[in-house]
């Protein structure tokens, strides 16, 4: 089998529990004069550093497989720098999305955001009221209770899920669901 090429920039996805590899040229900082090239991904939920090694003139990034099993999914910003001694430049910024290792994950995980789960509970609750002509205003799922006056009540909560979810599935790297039907109520008035 052939090798495979290394890219020469950064990777904007990779998976948890993926080797993980990139090659850097940058020529106002090679690494055979010294130059250690540097990311740190950052995000709410913590950091992660990683030091490339020299390849002649060039940087040589990567994390094993063991290495990148232990990362948090989600959406970092990183942030590399380069360091010589007593100096230290600024030689990029960007965003990266690290995915969750699914072939570690136990039976029973469930991908979806907090916003995509509440959504769902919303649109089981709405077709509850639906079906039973509004009798039934008052639903616990999942542990929650809510109640509602109205259908439009659940609608305008199922609104707000459904347009959070969507910002969630950007803010994650994944992609929305383009199965999904899309409602739009025009006013008159």
């Amino acid at each position: 089998m052939p090798a495979m090429a290394i890219p020469t920039t950064e990777p904007t996805v990779v998976t948890a529990g993926d080797t993980i590899a990139w090659k850097k040229a940058l020529a106002d900082y090679p690494a055979s004069a010294g130059w250690v090239l540097k990311y740190r991904l950052i995000n709410a939920a913590g950091s992660i550093d990683i030091t490339a090694t020299a390849s002649g003139s060039d940087h040589a990034v990567s994390a094993s497989a063991a290495t990148s099993a232990i990362w948090r999914a989600g959406a970092y910003t990183w942030h590399a720098y380069v360091e010589n001694a007593a100096e230290r430049y600024t030689v990029g910024t960007g965003k990266i999305v690290v995915k969750p290792n699914l072939a570690a994950m136990a039976a029973g995980f469930d991908a979806r955001g907090t916003w995509a789960k509440a959504a769902e509970d919303l649109r089981a609750a709405l077709a509850t009221w639906l079906s039973t002509s509004g009798h039934v205003q008052e639903y616990e799922i999942a542990g929650r209770r809510m109640k509602f006056a109205a259908a439009a009540d659940i609608q305008a909560r199922l609104a707000i899920a459904d347009r959070e979810a969507a910002r969630e599935a950007i803010a994650s790297g994944a992609s929305a669901d383009l199965g999904k039907p899309i409602y739009v109520r025009f006013k008159h008035g």
